[in-house]
C-alpha cells in the first residue's frame, strides 16, 4: 500500500477504478445502459457520496455518471455500498465501452423507434467480445440524430421504414461521418448485420484500429459484399 507521499504503484490493476491526474484519488463509474438509472440506485449514488465525502460527482458523455476524488481505501467499501455493476474503465480497453440513446418512442414526440430498447439489447449482446480496439455504440430514434449514431463506431437511426446501420463514425482527433451500410432494417437484423460486421472487423482489422481507420482502409463496398452477400 502506497504512502502518504507517494502514488500508488498498482493503479493499473484495482479493478473498477481509474486513477485520476494527481495520481493518488480515482473516479468510479457504475454501468447505466443507453443512461437508464432507477431512484433506488440514484439513492445509493447519493449515499456513498455522503458517507465517503466524495467532491463530485459527473455526468459523463456516454450518459454515465462518475464519481470522483475517491480515496484508494473506500474502494472496495464503495462498491459493497453502490452493488451496482462497474462500467468501463480503461480509456483504450478493446471491448464495447458504452451504448448511448436518445429516448426514442418512449418520450420523444419525433421519436419513430425504440431507441431505448434497441440499446439496452445492443448492450446485452456485444459488452462481454474482445476486439481490436474500443468500441462505441450510439442509437437515435429518428434521423435528428441525438444518439450521435453518425459519429460512433456503430451508429442506428430510426426512420418509420426501419433502422439504417451506420459503420465508422468517429468524433475524436480525427473525426469521420460513419457510413450508413444497410437500410428498413428490422431489430433482428440489426442485431445480425452488427454482428457480421464486427466478426469482419476482429478478422481484418489492425491491433488497436478503430472503425474509422478500418472502414477507409477497407472501403465501403468490400465490406458491404462481406457481411451483405
Amino acid at each position: 500500500m502506497a504512502n502518504d507521499s507517494s502514488p500508488s504503484t498498482h493503479a493499473d490493476t484495482i479493478p473498477g477504478a481509474i486513477l485520476q491526474r494527481d495520481k493518488r484519488s480515482y473516479a468510479i463509474v457504475p454501468k447505466s445502459p443507453v443512461g437508464i438509472i432507477t431512484p433506488e440506485e440514484l439513492d445509493k449514488i447519493s449515499a456513498v457520496a455522503k458517507k465517503y465525502d466524495i467532491p463530485a460527482i459527473k455526468i459523463t458523455s456516454g450518459q454515465r455518471i462518475a464519481l470522483v476524488g475517491i480515496n484508494e481505501e473506500d474502494l472496495e467499501d464503495i462498491w459493497l455500498d453502490l452493488d451496482m455493476p462497474k462500467g468501463q474503465v480503461k480509456p483504450a480497453e478493446k471491448n464495447l465501452h458504452y451504448v448511448q440513446a436518445c429516448p426514442g418512442i418512449a418520450a420523444c414526440k419525433y421519436g419513430v423507434q425504440d431507441a431505448i430498447g434497441l440499446g439496452q439489447e445492443m448492450d446485452s449482446v456485444f459488452s462481454n467480445i474482445s476486439l481490436p480496439a474500443k468500441l462505441k455504440i450510439g442509437i437515435s430514434g429518428c434521423s435528428f440524430s441525438c444518439g450521435e449514431s453518425m459519429v460512433r463506431d456503430i451508429g442506428l437511426l430510426g426512420k418509420k421504414s426501419g433502422w439504417s446501420l451506420v459503420i465508422g463514425g468517429n468524433a475524436a482527433r480525427r473525426p469521420r461521418i460513419g457510413d450508413i451500410i444497410a437500410e428498413r432494417l428490422s431489430k433482428e437484423e440489426v442485431i445480425s448485420l452488427t454482428q457480421r460486421f464486427l466478426d469482419f472487423y476482429c478478422l481484418h482489422a489492425k491491433e488497436r484500429e478503430r472503425t474509422a481507420r478500418f472502414c477507409e482502409r477497407q472501403g465501403l463496398e468490400k465490406i458491404q459484399r462481406a457481411i451483405l452477400d
